[in-house]
């Protein structure tokens, strides 16, 4: 619904985009907004990739510090410790003081298990020694440097 529905593009509405990071295995999402005018707060909302339906995780009405910070605008967090390995969708809903949303910003996050991130961190490791090796093999077989 809203804004971004009409125009996927629109990563950046009246805010300042959605950025995440990982904790413990866990989603912190930041965004920001410049001004924030009969804005009553805002709704996380995710989805698994791939699939359509949203839910609300949080909500402005039962998180305190999803409420608007007034018409200049700010800063939000949203520590998401309830999500699972797997893609996810991220999208902010704007809520104004007559009830009307609008999404404003979205993201898309790949959580990978602990068997994943042990099998990117051994592929890394043998990569690098594959550069290594192939540097001291090319220096191996030129033995006077080029010249």
């Amino acid at each position: 619904s809203g804004n971004l529905l009409k125009d996927s593009q629109a990563q950046e509405l009246s805010g300042t985009g959605l950025t995440y990071k990982f904790i413990d295995g866990k989603v912190e999402l930041e965004w920001a907004t410049r001004s924030e005018k009969n804005t009553k707060g805002f709704l996380v909302k995710r989805r698994k990739a791939k699939t359509d339906n949203y839910e609300t995780v949080a909500s402005f009405e039962d998180w305190g510090p999803l409420a608007s910070k007034g018409p200049d605008g700010g800063i939000y967090r949203f520590f998401d410790e309830t999500v699972t390995p797997g893609g996810w969708v991220y999208r902010i809903t704007e809520v104004d003081n007559n009830g009307s949303s609008a999404d404003i910003c979205q993201c898309l996050v790949e959580i990978q298990t602990e068997d994943e991130q042990r099998a990117a961190t051994i592929a890394g490791v043998g990569f690098a020694v594959f550069a290594v090796l192939a540097v001291v093999a090319g220096i191996a077989a030129d033995p006077y440097g080029g010249y």
